[in-house]
């Protein structure tokens, strides 16, 4: 058994070092670039009841030199539209509020509303820039990702975020479900090239070229993915467009959820990317997890109960401290992903173990819930990426 498991976890490890061995040589975090001149940009934002999260999105878009903004609600019972209707008076830029078609039995409501915006869009614009509504850009976002991906000759590129944190419990819990991406998909701006399928994107920040969304369908690849950023990425790559996830701490922010409780439930439920792959990457990826992040503290602290004399028992100890060693690391590796951070940050690669069974519990179930939404049983995205949905003109 020990044998087994020094054998599982060294070749987990193997792989994990050859993913983080290539973060230095990362294309740098994307720069902020403030320039008078208009941008040929439709940025969507989708709402759902986004009414006390929407102000700080529209605030930090307020001075970029975009074309247009469209808010696309789908039916908000909390002021939402009307909040948008106020704030377009008097906003710098055309700002107009679309009301979503209700939505179709196999779509997800996120994807569907993208997509809407997306059609409703000004097609003399180059670029589409789909933000969430909990998003706080920063000064010079627009013209930074635009530079950033024609420096990289990218199609599409996502931007990861700087996160805002305030809660003991969200500093303790957040930090190790990001880091189950890092461990599987390495560092964002990472130079080495992994196949279509296994590209990372970030939704919450996602800059396409217009012809490219038009030449896929808009979103309809990713009608009923619950990880729809990830699903488009993957296709786009599939099909021979470049595509970047880059480091964007400078020029966007965002407050995901308030409390452990709701990152526990929110987050949790896509973090396993399931509907983006196939299901010997879901489970692959859970092992290759249990192995090198959730294992490693259990079987330090547990080393009196199952330790054994003889060279296998401390071969495996020696590598379960070697591979906490590199999480502690990975904690000043990602500080920068963070405005502010407190004690329960510094410690939470203890919360590694329950970080990994919430992907398996994710990887197990389908969300029932989400985003405000109840769905019932979804077709297989096989069956789904059929159906006809609104075509791009």
């Amino acid at each position: 058994m020990l044998l087994f498991l020094l054998l599982a976890q060294g070749a987990a490890t193997l792989i994990l070092l050859s993913r983080l061995s290539s973060a230095p040589r990362r294309i740098p975090p994307v720069a902020a670039h403030r320039e008078s001149d208009q941008a040929a940009v439709s940025v969507i934002v989708p709402t759902l009841n986004e009414r006390s999260r929407l102000p700080n999105c529209l605030e930090g878009l307020r001075h970029e030199p975009v074309a247009e903004v469209l808010v696309v609600d789908s039916r908000s019972e909390d002021g939402t539209p009307e909040y948008v209707c106020e704030t377009a008076a008097a906003y710098p830029v055309p700002l107009r509020l679309i009301t979503d078609d209700p939505l179709p039995p196999d779509w997800v409501g996120r994807p569907w509303a993208l997509h809407n915006g997306f059609l409703q869009s000004d097609s003399k614009n180059v670029w589409i820039l789909g933000l969430d509504a909990d998003t706080v850009p920063q000064p010079g976002l627009v013209q930074g990702a635009i530079r950033a991906a024609e420096a990289e000759g990218f199609d599409l590129v996502t931007l990861s975020p700087r996160f805002i944190l305030k809660t003991a419990g969200e500093q303790w819990l957040q930090p190790s479900l990001l880091v189950t991406l890092v461990y599987r998909f390495g560092a964002t701006g990472d130079r080495q090239q992994f196949t279509p399928d296994r590209v990372m994107a970030n939704g919450q920040c996602f800059l396409v070229r217009r012809s490219v969304l038009a030449a896929l369908g808009g979103y309809a690849l990713a009608q009923s993915s619950f990880c729809d950023d990830v699903t488009l990425v993957r296709a786009a790559a599939q099909r021979g467009y470049r595509v970047g996830f880059l480091d964007g701490c400078n020029v966007i922010h965002v407050r995901m959820y308030t409390s452990l409780v709701e990152t526990w439930r929110e987050w949790g439920r896509s973090l396993d990317l399931k509907d983006a792959s196939t299901m010997l990457q879901t489970w692959g990826d859970c092992l290759f997890l249990a192995a090198v992040q959730g294992l490693p503290l259990p079987l330090v602290l547990g080393f009196p109960l199952w330790a054994k004399d003889g060279i296998l028992s401390q071969g495996v100890f020696g590598l379960n401290v070697f591979l906490l060693l590199i999480r502690w690391l990975l904690v000043l590796g990602i500080r920068n992903s963070y405005t502010e951070v407190g004690p329960w940050f510094w410690l939470s690669p203890t919360a590694d173990p329950l970080a990994v069974v919430r992907i398996w519990l994710s990887a197990l179930t389908r969300p029932k819930r989400w985003r405000g939404r109840t769905y019932g049983e979804a077709r297989p995205l096989s069956e789904a990426a059929t159906t006809p949905g609104p075509k791009p003109q």
